[in-house]
């Protein structure tokens, strides 16, 4: 990447070194919009406090952030405990 990279803004490599995600899961999560991240050409740049605040929420949650009956899901509307339209 040759340009100068925004003040708040991390490489994926950057990312990886600071929460020990793979770049895949990384992608993963900016694809699916879960922090924010730019695609740019080919690489993506990931908003820190975004990733860490991901980072730091998905700690606090421990085991539970597998549990698909989880309120938070819930008022997502995603998850095992969703409503379904109908």
């Amino acid at each position: 990447m040759s340009e100068p990279i925004a003040e708040g803004w991390i490489t994926t490599d950057e990312a990886q070194a600071i929460t020990g995600y793979s770049r895949a899961y990384m992608r993963y999560l900016a694809k699916q919009g879960h922090v924010e991240a730019r695609k740019v050409g080919r690489d993506w740049l990931m908003n820190k406090e975004s990733l860490l605040a991901y980072k730091a929420r998905m700690d606090a949650l421990g085991p539970q952030k597998h549990n698909p009956w989880r309120d938070d899901l819930a008022e997502e509307r995603r998850g095992r405990g969703r409503r379904r339209d109908g």
